[in-house]
């Protein structure tokens, strides 16, 4: 399962499809996924607060194809807060229809008062409960976690969603979370950082 796909099910890990975060957090958190997917597969990078393409070759994934291709026709636009903050408004839909579309989710349509709510849910609860629980064992392990985990690890802090990973873990796994971050790799370390600032900002300003 994709960085974004992942971190989703995180954030989303209820009967009802609702989010455990603020709103902002929950698509910024996504967005930084969507971005962070496509620097391990080494198509972006990320240096001195801005989004460099350097591989403009489709990617395999439909959806991370739609984000190159935007990140290629706004080259105007580098900077990664400006990235963020364009990628938030659709991230939740984006990522859960591509859940949708790989079995994990249902989609559910609501009308009230002439508006159309869009919710994501659960197919199997066991599968969206599933990286949470498994991210929890990656921190017990004594080997590092791999870069793609430790990605997913640093975007669930920077997020604020530390609580659904660590809920039942030791205080081991607490130690090793605030290793995690400082040992990846330039871009990705810029990445989450960057996220966090911009999901503190958001939170602080009340943005929806």
């Amino acid at each position: 399962m994709l960085i974004a796909d992942e971190f989703f099910l995180i954030a989303h890990n209820d009967t009802r499809g609702k989010a455990k975060l603020h709103p902002a957090a929950t698509g910024l958190g996504l967005a930084a996924g969507l971005l962070g997917e496509l620097i391990l597969y080494g198509h972006i990078t990320v240096a001195s607060a801005q989004v460099t393409v350097i591989d403009r070759r489709p990617p395999a994934d439909a959806l991370a194809h739609t984000v190159l291709d935007q990140l290629i026709g706004e080259a105007q636009h580098q900077a990664v807060r400006t990235w963020l903050s364009f990628l938030a408004q659709t991230s939740v839909a984006s990522v859960g229809e591509r859940l949708a579309r790989a079995g994990v989710l249902r989609r559910q349509e609501s009308r009230r008062l002439l508006r159309t709510t869009v919710t994501y849910l659960p197919i199997d609860l066991n599968v969206a409960a599933w990286p949470a629980t498994r991210l929890r064992a990656v921190l017990e392990r004594a080997e590092p976690p791999g870069v793609p985990d430790a990605l997913l690890l640093g975007l669930v802090a920077a997020a604020g969603l530390t609580r659904e990973v660590l809920w039942s873990a030791g205080p081991r796994a607490h130690h090793r979370l605030n290793l995690i971050v400082p040992a990846l790799p330039a871009p990705l370390k810029e990445l989450v950082a960057h996220t966090e600032a911009a999901v503190g900002a958001a939170v602080l300003r009340g943005a929806p």
